[in-house]
């Protein structure tokens, strides 16, 4: 009997000790490195160990990354050397489901005319400047008024790609979404009281994702605190506690009280893809890859080599909107090729493999890369991209960020005329990225590295390049010899034009000039090959040229886990 019950207690202590052993070694609460406790009780060190996965945000679906075979494969008659074939790989990101809507950029649009009215002076051009060119429509021997009138703001059109955005609007409106979206983001998880997003914004009080990241207490124009949600109010019965607890005349802190990176909650921005982001997106993974290999030889964002429906039910229908033939942008009536003449609404083709729709066909799409008849992929195949300019956060005389007001607003005047603010009242004021940052660097050596290996002093084909001449010789030698138009005011702020009539321009290829991708409404089936790429200058909009959004991705690769093939 005895012997029974020892054994009993034996088992019952293992069991014992397992249960508390499991128990400390489960915890993602105690530190590695030093074994002290994370988000104590007690405060010190605090991090999100319960993080998962990044939040899919709003419009957006997953791509996840890989390799592929960038630049044309199929059809070049032109052997042009614009898109030579070579492998990229990139990295997993987000895409827009759709192109961007008139519905979505007309809700930025007033966004933009409440927080700052044009009848104000000092915001006119803010709101002016983010208006698309509705007479993009026009030609000179057609009749398209009914989409100069209604294609932006008529509840017809409220699902077709907004058209008339030029580069510089496209890459706004991300910078306006990311902050909207974060907006609502910080709402939601309680960092800020419910409705403040829409009732206590004015021109000096707009929130700013970047800013609030880099100093909170700015945000809302300093009031922040006045919009304090539900994490403030818990954190403040926890520095009751903790000051009832602590001794006389000590004074507990704040904590929680401003979300961070390390939260986790806050969503990179939104951006325009890359050009290598988009056309591995369009291409999709159907046709692309055998088995672990990549088969290269991939002509539309779909299965097989034309470009109607090989499916029961839709079989012979167009699977993109383009431009049949001469004369022939929709088909005859009543047995309609592809449904639409113009733009189409979203959605109305078949998804690819990611599910993307219209990534061939409807309207172009603007990337965000400068454009170069040829892709590097020496000095890179990881994540290629040709645009990068470095800035850093503007520090005040009080050895702070410095925050955009009313009063530092910079207007830039593009070359046709256009005034459009860089920035707006609330977000950070930047500046070009100096020796501190570069000094004994081997990665980059200057903030603007838009003509790296292809036109700067460094890549020069002249033996003289490094001197530079008085008289302005060395801009004679510059290589790309684009045209260069000034646009400048008078003393009494007339706009004086000075259009470039020189003879002996031999290219409009500059830092300025950004790539498009994909056909469009008015494009013959030849361009809709996600491989093709076209520029345009980024400070000028067309009626068949759109955009959609893109964001990376942070944490892993894939989501979810994979399993291994048996």
């Amino acid at each position: 009997m005895k012997k029974q019950t020892f054994k009993i207690m034996l088992l019952a202590a293992v069991v014992s000790l397992g249960f508390f052993s499991c128990k400390r070694s489960s915890s993602n609460n105690t530190s590695k490195a030093t074994g002290w406790q994370i988000d104590g009780k007690d405060g010190g060190f605090a991090a999100n160990t319960k993080y998962k996965d990044q939040e899919t945000a709003p419009g957006l679906v997953f791509v996840e990354g890989g390799t592929f075979t960038m630049g044309k494969t199929q059809d070049d008659p032109m052997h042009d050397w614009n898109n030579t074939p070579n492998q990229q790989h990139v990295q997993s990101f987000y895409m827009d489901e759709t192109e961007v809507t008139n519905l979505m950029y007309t809700e930025y649009l007033y966004w933009t005319k409440t927080v700052f009215p044009p009848e104000n002076e000092n915001y006119r051009n803010i709101y002016t400047g983010a208006l698309p060119d509705t007479l993009v429509w026009r030609n000179r021997l057609g009749f398209n008024e009914t989409m100069t009138t209604n294609y932006l703001r008529h509840p017809g059109y409220a699902e077709y790609p907004v058209v008339g955005v030029n580069w510089i609007q496209a890459v706004q409106f991300c910078q306006w979404r990311t902050d909207r979206v974060n907006e609502a983001v910080l709402e939601r998880e309680g960092y800020i009281a419910k409705g403040v997003k829409t009732d206590s914004i004015n021109p000096e009080s707009t929130f700013s994702t970047e800013a609030y990241l880099t100093d909170p207490t700015k945000t809302y124009g300093g009031k922040i605190d006045d919009y304090k949600g539900k994490m403030a109010e818990r954190s403040n019965k926890k520095k009751k506690k903790k000051s009832d607890d602590a001794e006389d005349g000590e004074e507990a802190e704040e904590t929680n009280i401003y979300a961070k990176r390390t939260s986790g909650i806050i969503l990179p921005e939104y951006r325009l893809p890359t050009e290598a982001e988009w056309e591995y997106a369009a291409k999709g993974l159907d046709g692309l890859r055998e088995y672990n290999n990549v088969r290269g030889r991939k002509k539309y964002p779909w299965k097989g080599e034309f470009t109607r429906s090989g499916n029961r039910k839709r079989r012979g229908d167009q699977l993109a909107n383009f431009k049949n033939s001469k004369g022939d942008y929709g088909g005859i009536a009543g047995w309609s090729d592809d449904g639409a003449d113009i733009t189409a609404r979203v959605k109305s083709y078949p998804p690819n493999d990611f599910g993307l729709y219209d990534m061939a066909g409807n309207v172009a799409e603007w990337v965000s890369d400068v454009y170069r008849p040829i892709v590097d992929d020496e000095a890179s195949d990881f994540n290629y991209y040709r645009g990068n300019v470095y800035t850093k956060n503007k520090i005040n005389q009080e050895g702070k960020a410095e925050i955009v007001t009313t009063g530092t607003i910079t207007l830039d005047t593009l070359p046709n005329g256009r005034v459009m603010a860089r920035n707006l009242p609330g977000q950070l004021a930047e500046t070009p990225v100096d020796e501190n940052e570069t000094y004994l660097r081997t990665n980059f050596d200057k903030s603007d590295n838009r003509n790296y290996r292809d036109g700067d002093v460094s890549s020069s084909r002249h033996f003289d390049a490094f001197n530079e001449d008085e008289d302005g010789a060395s801009e004679k030698k510059r290589m790309y010899n684009a045209p260069k138009h000034l646009v400048d005011k008078d003393s009494t702020g007339t706009m004086l034009r000075q259009y470039d009539k020189s003879n002996t321009r031999t290219t409009l290829i500059d830092d300025n000039v950004r790539v498009y991708k994909g056909g469009s409404w008015k494009d013959r089936a030849y361009w809709i090959d996600p491989a093709q790429r076209r520029a345009f200058p980024e400070y000028m909009a067309t009626s068949y040229i759109g955009f959609r959004c893109a964001m990376s991705r942070v944490g892993s690769k894939a989501q979810g886990r994979k399993s291994p093939r048996k």
